[in-house]
């Protein structure tokens, strides 16, 4: 009797483990992806030596005005912590513009605060970036482009919190904006583009690459992009300097027929647009060439178009590492459809590395509340001192 208690009592202890066993798989199946599989990213590059990772807010799900199905969904990243709590989002009020009614690009008068807030274009070749672009399917909901560079000193005043770039307009491609600045000594960029199913440049057919630029990107995909040259501490070029998430200003002055643009990320650099007409400088004229190219704008309506030369080539055209030569030129054009947006497109043109000349766009939403940071990429930037190349060797000799 004693025995056939027992065994009736390791029956049912069986049968009651079975059946957790089922409800804790079920629970499981049904639970969301965990944050690392949302758009996490690469860690331990920039301004100071902590990991970066910062995984997106909301990465997968298509903002607002995103593109139609079937287009990959738009990596959603955090934009940048913190802030100061100055102000909030600027309604679409109407456009500024200055006393001769110019579009002002900048700060309204009695305005102390406001900036652009750049988003973390990842990969100027995705479909949703790439003007005319079709459709690609995607890996996997908001799969992750690029990765954190850690922070150095702390970045803004709390964690990436959801962000990006704005909407494109309809019938535009929608911006893939990553996350901002992570919060602490080691947040960083996380989120980025979404990942098509087919990685590297057969994946963008609609970028006409050259056989040598298809081979340099694919080569930084299998990488890492590990030889990224903004990673140490170079300017991002253009038009990358408007798919680098810190904030920027631009000033105006009609009086000396300049445009200057100031940006506090990418090695904190500025930019001068010359507005009176004159024509770029030879290239043997600029020692080096430059690293942000020779700008000469002009006005068609409300558009402002600048045209661009005069690139080195020491940047890549975007953290992916779609490259460029020193033939680059770059015909940029910025609106502002009213007071919370920026508008920007830009024509690549560079016959060194593609077939023919080919756009992006995005857009930028304005901060009321922001004004510029101090930023010195160069201050403890310890992501070269652990670089080996593919032999194994340091990056940089020490």
């Amino acid at each position: 009797m004693r025995n056939r208690k027992l065994n009736q009592s390791i029956v049912i202890a069986m049968v009651v483990v079975f059946l957790l066993s089922i409800t804790v798989m079920m629970s499981l199946s049904q639970a969301p992806a965990p944050a690392g599989a949302q758009g996490g990213g690469r860690g331990g590059r920039g301004a100071g030596g902590g990991a970066g990772a910062g995984v997106g807010a909301g990465a997968g799900t298509p903002a607002a005005g995103a593109p139609a199905q079937g287009q990959p969904a738009a990596g959603g990243g955090g934009g940048r912590g913190g802030g100061g709590g100055r102000g909030g989002a600027t309604p679409d009020a109407p456009t500024p513009r200055l006393p001769d009614g110019t579009v002002n690009f900048g700060r309204a008068p009695g305005e102390a605060y406001g900036t652009w807030n750049l988003p973390y274009i990842t990969n100027m070749g995705a479909a949703n970036v790439v003007v005319g672009a079709q459709p690609a399917p995607a890996a996997g909901a908001g799969a992750g482009g690029g990765g954190g560079r850690g922070g150095g000193a702390g970045r803004g005043g709390g964690g990436a919190a959801g962000g990006g770039a704005a909407a494109a307009p309809a019938g535009a491609p929608a911006a893939n904006a990553g996350g901002g600045r992570g919060a602490g000594g080691g947040g960083g960029r996380g989120g980025g583009n979404a990942v098509p199913a087919l990685r590297g440049s057969a994946a963008q057919p609609w970028v006409p690459f050259l056989p040598w630029a298809a081979a340099f990107y694919d080569y930084n995909q299998a990488n890492a992009m590990k030889y990224d040259p903004e990673g140490q501490c170079l300017p991002p070029g253009g038009p990358r300097m408007f798919a680098t998430p810190y904030p920027m200003e631009i000033i105006q002055s009609p009086e000396t027929k300049r445009i200057w643009m100031v940006f506090e990320g990418g090695t904190h650099v500025w930019r001068e647009i010359h507005m009176d007409g004159r024509p770029h400088p030879k290239n043997d004229t600029i020692k080096g060439l430059t690293w942000l190219g020779d700008s000469v704008g002009k006005w068609e309506g409300d558009t402002l178009v600048v045209d661009v030369v005069n690139f080195q080539e020491g940047t890549w055209l975007d953290y992916a590492g779609h490259p460029h030569t020193d033939q680059l030129h770059v015909v940029e054009k910025f609106t502002r459809p009213n007071k919370g947006t920026l508008h920007y497109e830009a024509l690549i043109d560079d016959p060194g590395a593609y077939t023919k000349p080919w756009s992006v766009q995005w857009n930028i939403n304005w901060n009321a509340g922001g004004e510029l940071k101090e930023y010195i990429c160069q201050e403890n930037n310890l992501y070269l001192n652990h670089l080996k190349d593919d032999l194994g060797n340091s990056f940089v000799p020490h």
